[in-house]
């Protein structure tokens, strides 16, 4: 026997719900994608442009290696979290508001 099929007054699933929360969720990816390419596009920039300051010494490290080396994968890793995190709270917020 089948279960009996639940309304289709699911407002959660909606389209406009799901619009709104593709839309906010895009501006969040553009967001993160901008802030990594920053950091990707600039460190050859800087180096480029300001090739005595990126060869100062940090750490034992010229202050490029030190960035490129040790610390733009942290950096990635922090957008990453930043991203999962304000697109788990887009979610919540957006199921909230629909369902008031």
């Amino acid at each position: 026997m089948s279960s009996p099929t639940p309304p289709h007054d699911d407002v959660v699933h909606s389209e406009s719900f799901l619009r709104s929360l593709m839309r906010r969720q895009l501006r969040l990816s553009i967001a993160c994608a901008a802030t990594f390419l920053v950091a990707l596009l600039g460190l050859p920039l800087l180096n480029y442009f300001q090739p005595a300051f990126m060869a100062t010494r940090v750490a034992g490290f010229t202050l490029s290696w030190l960035i490129l080396g040790v610390l733009f994968f942290p950096f990635v890793w922090i957008i990453s979290y930043v991203f999962i995190k304000r697109s788990l709270r887009l979610e919540d917020d957006e199921a909230n508001h629909v369902r008031r």
